[in-house]
């Protein structure tokens, strides 16, 4: 019998969602960072074998927002509650559970589709009393339909959360062809890798006011083993422009000799990657912007 069916991962920001992602599927396709909110769209990510494929759902991270961006973001975690055959909430071993848990919980009461709660960063915790006396906690919070504490970084009992999932879903057919791992277009996934390098290059008061767009990306007219890819890195003000170009050009330069590593790994071939950094003045609060840079059309 050949299982499938679709999971989405929830949990509020920095708890490892994209991490676990890119440990499930085998590659990196949602990209990473030790800030809260790196991921700004849903991701999907395929995880195939004979047996079964599970298509995961890789979220933004539940807060309270504090502009249009950040309500767009979570409201889109919380629409695929509904959507799914399974949820997986995750939590870390290393938190109290606080009002924006509570709230998420208060969500996941709302559905009815089955939740394990998933509790990672077991490796760091040193405390097993403390662990223990969390996860009994959330426990007496929701009746979830299984617990499993696991390390996405180190891949800490990954194996045992597939196979309870798959043991979970109907019988089904393949949605996807089997080599196929996201079925996200190749721009946005390298759009993604240059906004990764400007997350762990920067300073902390850039970030989350930054957007990455591909102008174009096409094949060499001379060379084909040579793709062009011009993108804007785009910034909130003008102070931000300056971290993002940095003394000389330097700190462009590195976010462009960084991103071109891994979009080289995705595509195969050589790249030429050309940046440019435009102000955008309050993008996130700007209904326009924010509907043109592909904000609020989840589905």
């Amino acid at each position: 019998m050949h299982r499938s069916g679709f999971v989405t991962i929830v949990g509020r920001p920095n708890v490892g969602k994209s991490t676990l992602l890119n440990r499930i599927v085998g590659q990196k396709i949602a990209i990473t960072s030790h800030k809260p909110q790196t991921t700004r769209n849903t991701i999907r990510g395929i995880y195939n074998t004979d047996e079964a494929q599970v298509i995961f759902i890789d979220t933004p991270g539940i807060h309270q927002p504090k502009h249009k961006l950040g309500k767009l973001m979570t409201d889109a975690a919380l629409h695929t509650l509904n959507a799914v055959d399974l949820v997986l909430y995750m939590v870390t071993g290393l938190e109290k559970i606080d009002e924006t848990e509570r709230m998420i919980i208060s969500h996941l009461k709302a559905t009815k589709t089955p939740i394990i709660l998933l509790v990672n960063k077991i490796d760091a915790a040193k405390d097993l009393k403390r662990l223990e006396a969390l996860i009994h906690e959330y426990k007496s919070l929701h009746d979830f339909k299984a617990v499993l504490a696991v390390s996405a970084l180190e891949g800490i009992h990954v194996d045992m959360l597939m196979e309870d999932i798959v043991s979970m879903l109907d019988e089904g057919p393949k949605f996807y062809p089997e080599d196929q791992v996201t079925d996200h277009p190749e721009k946005f996934l390298i759009s993604e890798m240059i906004r990764e390098k400007v997350l762990r290059l920067t300073q902390e008061e850039v970030p989350h006011g930054v957007m990455v767009l591909i102008d174009s990306m096409k094949t060499d007219e001379n060379l084909d083993h040579l793709i062009n890819i011009h993108a804007s890195i785009i910034v909130e003000r003008d102070s931000q422009k300056g971290i993002i170009i940095g003394k000389g050009g330097k700190m462009i330069k590195r976010i462009g000799t960084q991103a071109r590593q891994d979009i080289l790994a995705l595509l195969g071939v050589k790249v030429y990657l050309d940046l440019h950094c435009k102000v955008v003045k309050n993008w996130r609060n700007k209904e326009m912007h924010l509907r043109n840079f592909g904000f609020g059309n989840e589905t």
